[in-house]
């Protein structure tokens, strides 16, 4: 079993009089792909915006690599090496793939020692290079977003999402309303970044997805933890009574006996 990469102990977060989260406790271990599942309301988004620093929990820590971290912003999320897929992907359709995948973070060059302007032929041959290398996408790095597939879209924000190195890939509804060629395509970008060695946290209702390509799942329900399973330990009917009861499987079972 490998060592934990990220640990969130006890994480309570209110608002107002609403208990989002309450004492919930996450483990996300090195190089494996966990799947967050739980209804709407469950916390599953909440949890996600406290490891990546849009918000700061009212009681709790988050340990990465045994360490406790204050993530309170997306810039400490990135310098703690996670980095996140979010599920309307916050693409700029008028932009090119290259462009969309150094957003915010440009390539800068120094003309005649004075000036300085976006080197856009190093940040094509990057893009190029991440896409095809880490990737294996030939996309032309120079082809407005608007113009690609939903499936070559998700690509580019997965290679926008890589530019940092993160250690740790958030992914939110990877394959949301994308056709089975797509989707199928995505399910190997996250086999390969997987193969790398990058840890995955997947958000997803789609048990189909999950199974095939998690390690683990850890279910939400109202803000509570309801637990942890390997995926090789249960089928899909256990993991919805734990979404619908709140319960481990042999918790339900006991109770039905």
């Amino acid at each position: 079993m490998s060592a934990p990469l990220v640990e969130a102990r006890g994480v309570t977060k209110n608002f107002g009089n609403i208990t989002a989260l309450d004492g919930v406790d996450l483990t996300l271990r090195e190089g494996e792909i966990l799947g967050l599942l739980g209804d709407n309301g469950s916390g599953k988004s909440t949890m996600v915006k406290i490891l990546v620093g849009i918000h700061e929990p009212n009681a709790g820590e988050v340990r990465i690599r045994g360490e406790q971290v204050d993530i309170s912003g997306p810039k400490d999320a990135r310098d703690h090496g996670i980095a996140t897929v979010y599920q309307d992907l916050a693409l700029v359709d008028e932009l090119s793939v290259a462009e969309n995948i150094f957003l915010g973070r440009m390539p800068r060059k120094s003309v005649a020692g004075v000036v300085s302007v976006i080197d856009y032929d190093r940040m094509r041959e990057e893009a190029e290079r991440i896409l095809r290398e880490r990737l294996n996408i030939r996309l032309d790095p120079t082809t407005r977003v608007e113009f690609l597939s939903g499936g070559e879209r998700q690509a580019v924000a997965i290679a926008r999402a890589l530019v940092t190195d993160p250690d740790i890939v958030i992914m939110d509804e990877p394959t949301s309303a994308l056709s089975a060629d797509s989707t199928a395509r995505v399910r190997d970008l996250i086999r390969s970044l997987r193969a790398e060695g990058i840890t995955i946290l997947i958000i997803s209702h789609d048990l189909n997805e999950v199974f095939e390509l998690a390690d683990r799942i850890t279910v939400l329900d109202n803000g509570n933890l309801v637990g942890s399973v390997d995926i090789d330990e249960v089928v899909e009917d256990d993991v919805v009574k734990m979404m619908m009861s709140g319960s481990m499987p042999q918790e339900t079972a006991a109770e039905s006996a």
